[in-house]
């Protein structure tokens, strides 16, 4: 499975980052990953490809549980949709499902750090292993 994960806006800060490497990190053991920031919706337009299903992850999102979350991945696998896109920061992309973290407003970091954890946890609930160490 191969995840991008677009974030659109400003910088994330440091914290978040490391956040990510660190979900990015164990991440590689299931699947690939890769974060792309870009400044706004033209340019994430550009570099958006058509090959990839695309989820925007919205406050107005159909909210999921972990384990819807851990079941639609495996049904992506499954089917062999094997490229994901999620994008973050924006409402004006095109997207084929619009999923929420939760309804309330966050930081785009916070946002993202919880996007990865949530793809890390669906896997160790898809392979049965425990999430906690």
């Amino acid at each position: 499975m191969n995840f991008k994960v677009y974030i659109v806006g400003d910088k994330i800060k440091k914290f978040y980052v490391e956040a990510i490497k660190e979900y990015e990190k164990r991440l590689s053991r299931y699947c690939k990953t890769k974060l792309i920031q870009v400044k706004d919706e033209d340019k994430l337009l550009k570099v958006l490809s058509d090959k990839f299903y695309k989820i925007l992850m919205s406050a107005k999102g159909q909210r999921i549980s972990s384990e819807e979350l851990a079941n639609k991945i495996n049904l992506f696998g499954i089917s062999g949709k094997s490229d994901i896109a999620i994008i973050i920061g924006t409402e004006n992309a095109p997207y084929d499902e619009k999923i929420s973290i939760s309804p309330m407003e966050m930081d785009l970091g916070l946002a993202t750090t919880i996007v990865f954890e949530q793809i890390y946890r669906s896997y160790r609930i898809i392979n049965n292993q425990p999430y906690h160490k």
